[in-house]
């Protein structure tokens, strides 16, 4: 009981998110170990799908547990709940706040405010968006350092970032921008790691971007997407709020995942969503949600267009197993940034798999969409009836809204890339979780080429993003799913598929962008990690490049750096090898896993943070660590 009250008191800044708060005698009344074997232990505690294992969730905070469960991914399993009883289930799986090995930190404030103002002013050097620029490189061409200083690389300030899950760092000048599910959002000093601001109650999983504009005081501008499915912009150099936008999907399980980019005098955010969690549950009528791009007006935040990305009519299906009523297409949701076309005036989305059998073109696509008018001018579908919902591939009892016939869960993750090549033409470039990139025409999305980089599963292949300089397609290969299979056989334990899956191969691969033929292909190493749960060594985040060195992070928490043109590895970190002591007062603050976003590249230093709570949560911390590093933590 003196447990479960300690963690309530900790819980409530939490709660204050969702609008909801319950006293903490209150929720020492509640059985938590009964809720959660009653409602949460079918799936959890054998691990069933992708549900992460009754060990795996004990390696996250409460806090972290009740945010997937008010707001997040577990939402939709979570339906006839109140809060004291997610509460009580969260407490009764968090770690004991005694033993030292998560952090929790206080991201409630900022504890190291910086000591003197700051005007907000570009460089060269900057990254102002998630793929770095609207093409979608992810190439830094001025990274402030050489590739002979790389190896003298060191760490210079660590930040604490509650939340579990964030958004890419974004640098622009001194200054460094970056949010998190928790609800906080910090403008801080990219040389120090001081606050330079900070805005409360801003949820959000996307990376902000940085824009010219005269809508602010500073003529810069910052756009960030909400859990609440808003979009809001703020001035980059102080936090003052300009505008919010109106909640953007009234599906309930929408999600903004992907960050938004901002092309001429608009905002264009896409729309993912979560009903494939929610369609675990038998009495769940699956499935509704259709993957769209939103065209907002830069200047107000009023919606020019939304365009479905699925363009078929809704039908009835059937009724599933215990008799509720089945509908689509559906799903195609998109779960990265956009693209931007500004020569052809379009804007490019990758989409994610359909959820029924309702046959759709718009799952597994890449579409070409209008920016002005919101048309689609072409979409080119790479798999066919690739239907997936949770809940169907494993042993044990099938979801009672398995699609027939299922798929295997092939999603694009990652925005493409448009390359110019020779004599000025151009080529669009993507990577699937098939393990298969691609090279389409961008006048009429045909494919020119496909190269296998992995053997792909349903978190395999390229998971969250791919990256170009001049030269190169740099593709990373995770195939998380074959490796935790490899490591349950490793361990004498059962499969958790039903299918078999291909021997993993996580690697990172370079690809001739004007014919698919491979260059090189290096392999993740296997190396020591310290963190709970699995050390997995996919290669799941998105790279980053600058000239003559390719990024690359692993959901083991390492950071390597590649020669870029021959795969050598010439410099590694692991950032699980020790702890830190946070620039925002937090001790033994650990390292984890590199997954979901990248590193970020400018004025001479790289940022990367780790402890990401990905699809599986291994590696997770609740707690992040960003990590700024410098030539010789200058």
């Amino acid at each position: 009981m003196i447990r479960a009250t300690l963690l309530a008191v900790g819980l409530l800044s939490a709660l204050a998110h969702t609008g909801a708060a319950v006293e903490a005698p209150a929720l020492a009344t509640v059985d938590g170990a009964t809720l959660f074997n009653d409602r949460c232990g079918s799936c959890h505690e054998r691990a069933v799908d992708r549900a992460p294992s009754r060990a795996v969730l004990g390696t996250l905070s409460a806090s972290e547990i009740l945010a997937a469960m008010t707001s997040g991914e577990m939402a939709p399993m979570s339906k006839g709940l109140d809060v004291t009883q997610m509460q009580a289930i969260a407490v009764y799986l968090a770690p004991n706040p005694s033993d030292g090995s998560i952090a929790v930190g206080s991201p409630s404030g900022p504890a190291h405010p910086c000591a003197s103002s700051a005007v907000l002013r570009s460089s060269p050097s900057d990254w102002p968006m998630a793929a770095m620029d609207l093409t979608a490189s992810r190439f830094q061409p001025h990274p402030g350092f050489s590739a002979t200083e790389v190896p003298k690389l060191t760490v210079k300030w660590a930040f604490a970032l509650g939340g579990g899950v964030y958004g890419q760092p974004i640098v622009i000048g001194d200054f460094l921008f970056v949010t998190s599910r928790a609800g906080q959002f910090y403008a801080l000093d990219a040389r120090t790691g001081c606050v330079r601001w900070m805005v409360t109650g801003a949820s959000s999983r996307t990376s902000p971007i940085v824009a010219p504009s005269s809508l602010s005081p500073s003529g810069w501008v910052t756009y960030i997407g909400e859990t609440s499915r808003t979009v809001r912009a703020f001035d980059a150099a102080t936090g003052k709020e300009i505008w919010r936008s109106s909640v953007l999907d009234t599906h309930p399980l929408a999600r903004l995942s992907g960050s938004a980019i901002v092309s001429g005098d608009l905002v264009f955010v896409p729309i993912s969503s979560a009903e494939e969690v929610a369609a675990k549950r038998a009495d769940y009528s699956c499935c509704s949600f259709r993957g769209a791009l939103v065209a907002l007006e830069k200047a107000t935040g009023a919606v020019r267009w939304k365009t479905s990305v699925i363009t078929e009519p809704t039908r009835a299906i059937r009724k599933n197993a215990v008799g509720i009523p089945m509908q689509g297409p559906a799903g195609a949701a998109i779960w990265s940034a956009p693209t931007a076309d500004e020569k052809r005036g379009l804007v490019y989305v990758a989409t994610g798999d359909s959820y029924t059998e309702a046959q759709t073109r718009g799952s597994d696509a890449i579409v070409a969409i209008e920016m002005q008018t919101g048309k689609i001018r072409w979409s080119t579908q790479v798999t066919s009836n690739d239907n997936y919902v949770n809940g169907c591939a494993g042993p044990g009892p099938a979801s009672a809204n398995c699609p027939n016939p299922l798929g295997s869960d092939f999603d694009f993750g990652g925005s493409p890339i448009l390359f110019t090549l020779a004599k000025d033409r151009q080529i669009l470039l993507s990577g699937q979780k098939s393990g298969l990139t691609y090279g389409m025409d961008p006048d009429s999305g045909a494919i020119l080429w496909s190269t296998r980089v992995g053997s792909g599963s349903s978190l395999g292949g390229v998971e969250w993003g791919i990256a170009t300089d001049q030269a190169h397609l740099y593709a990373p290969n995770a195939d998380t799913m074959n490796l935790m299979e490899e490591a349950r056989r490793a361990q004498g334990r059962p499969p958790r598929k039903t299918i078999p899956l291909a021997p993993a191969a996580p690697s990172l691969t370079a690809v001739d962008p004007a014919t698919g033929r491979i260059i090189w292909q290096t392999p993740t190493p296997k190396a020591p990690c310290r963190m709970r749960g699995l050390c997995i060594h996919a290669s799941s985040a998105p790279p980053a490049v600058m000239p003559g060195v390719v990024f690359s992070g692993s959901t083991d928490g390492w950071l390597r750096a590649y020669d870029s043109a021959s795969g050598a590895i010439i410099w590694a970190f692991s950032t699980t090898a020790s702890t830190y002591t946070t620039v925002n007062g937090v001790t033994n603050q650990p390292g984890g896993a590199i997954d979901g976003t990248g590193p970020t590249i400018a004025d001479g230093m790289i940022f990367t943070l780790a402890g990401y709570n990905g699809a599986e949560s291994f590696g997770g911390n609740g707690v992040n660590v960003l990590l700024a590093f410098s030539v010789n933590g200058k």
